[in-house]
């Protein structure tokens, strides 16, 4: 498989170089365009803590000395002349993925202005196995800065889609993306590395789907538009909230909030701080983080409040330290309130079981790994059969012609001519099986060897009953 990657993340780079290597906005069309230009398939991953590009090397090295002519560099003479010894069948695709990876990295050095130095020390490569397994960990949330997360996920596919608008996918670059999001979603779904909720993000939506049953008809109110906030009520709103309500002190940034959190369908209403009271009763899911001194919501309000909704379930989560909600509204009947210390304590449990969960999982990506790379070879051995088959075909297609046409001439007996015909047909067929029993010999691979022989010989037998 001539699969490569090469990539920083959060792991391997500063923050400052992962920010020069992002690609944003028009950059990751261009980008791909150049790509497309040396390898057989590509795939950019760009998020906030990686930038990969995953490619296929190509069949030949003619399209990577050409790119390097394009950007007035001297093609590499030395391995463009192993290129016909490659494809000759006396090697592997080494030099050809080796030549790919050179070339990736000079490429995304001069594309973002930076030289090889700046960020060769920060980059991994990995090829072939090394870089099925990778690409599958990472889908599968394995190696994310929070354990298991799923947005990643998302991200490939995005990435992949933008790809496959530039540029028609090549056959084995969309065969290996298939088996990355199948083997993906096995991972998720057949061990626990993403069930729980690692986030406070996470864990407050994890709640909401706990408490309520139809998150799609209820209300959020956000109380405060700080970050903290804006990051939990993002998630609430994932999950379809039908309407938002958000109180705060800056009409200014409460409407910054709303514009963040909009999307078609869903209301959003912004209210001062003064107007808390009177908007309480009509929330389901309350979340407070406004770095006030004293209680914003205290239990003679949620007990009116409760007493408008008529008594229907409220679930409140205080951000805020010191507390917005006062401690003693936890005791009220319909009411489940979290504060940040029990949201610590729900996700530093969810962690730890998430990492147990990673090595069941990592484990099965192994095992998926091996099972893509046994299928790609019986793929590869059906299409090289193919090929043969076509070929010989067409070898016999041209002798049968020549030997029509010295039929018509006359010059010779039909019976030499259906023998020459015959010799030349056995010649055809037995050239390349003969031409791989001599390698082996020559090679003293007797396993090869008998191999071949033995296979050869029972074929003929099958075709004599």
């Amino acid at each position: 498989m001539r699969l490569v990657v090469i990539g920083v993340n959060h792991k391997t780079a500063p923050v400052a170089l992962r920010e020069r290597l992002a690609f944003v906005g028009d950059e990751l069309t261009t980008a791909l365009q150049q790509i497309d230009h040396f390898t057989d398939g590509s795939v950019i991953v760009s998020t906030c803590n990686r930038t990969e590009i995953y490619a296929l090397a190509p069949l030949s090295l003619s399209a990577l000395n050409e790119s390097a002519t394009s950007q007035n560099k001297q093609p590499d003479k030395k391995i463009a002349s192993e290129t016909a010894y490659i494809q000759d069948g006396h090697g592997g695709y080494e030099v050809l993925i080796k030549a790919t990876i050179t070339r990736l990295i000079e490429w995304l050095a001069h594309f973002k202005g930076l030289t090889i130095e700046d960020v060769k020390p920060y980059l991994y490569i990995h090829t072939t196995t090394q870089a099925l397994n990778h690409w599958l960990r990472v889908a599968a949330g394995l190696d994310s800065m929070i354990l298991g997360e799923p947005q990643i996920f998302g991200q490939i596919k995005q990435a992949v889609n933008l790809a496959q608008q530039v540029r028609d996918m090549s056959s084995e670059m969309h065969w290996v993306i298939e088996q990355i999001f199948g083997a993906a979603k096995q991972v998720r779904n057949d061990t626990e590395v993403g069930s729980q909720a690692v986030s406070l993000g996470f864990a407050a939506a994890k709640l909401v789907t706990q408490i309520f049953d139809k998150p799609e008809h209820t209300t959020l109110l956000v109380v405060a538009a700080g970050e903290m906030n804006r990051l939990v009520a993002t998630h609430i709103a994932e999950l379809g909230v039908s309407r938002i309500i958000i109180c705060n002190r800056s009409p200014e940034r409460a409407q910054l909030l709303a514009d963040q959190l909009a999307r078609a369908g869903r209301h959003i209403e912004v209210y001062p701080l003064s107007q808390l009271a009177e908007v309480l009763p009509q929330a389901d899911i309350v979340s407070s983080c406004s770095g006030s001194m004293d209680a914003l919501i205290d239990k003679n309000m949620t007990r009116h409040a409760l007493k408008q909704r008529r008594y229907q379930p409220m679930l409140m989560v205080d951000l805020a330290v010191p507390r917005d909600i006062e401690p003693a509204v936890s005791r009220m009947d319909d009411v489940y309130l979290y504060s940040i210390d029990d949201l610590q304590h729900v996700i530093e449990g969810n962690l730890e079981q998430r990492r147990q969960a990673a090595v069941e999982a990592e484990l099965l990506v192994s095992h998926l790994v091996v099972e893509i790379e046994h299928r790609f070879q019986v793929r590869q051995v059906g299409s090289e059969i193919h090929e043969y088959r076509n070929a010989a075909h067409s070898r016999a297609e041209q002798l049968l012609a020549e030997s029509l046409v010295q039929l018509r001439q006359g010059n010779e007996s039909p019976e030499a001519i259906m023998t020459e015909l015959t010799r030349r047909l056995t010649q055809t067929l037995t050239h390349a099986p003969s031409k791989l029993m001599r390698k082996a010999a020559r090679e003293g691979d007797s396993e090869m060897l008998a191999l071949v022989v033995t296979g050869l010989n029972d074929a003929y037998r099958q075709r004599l009953k």
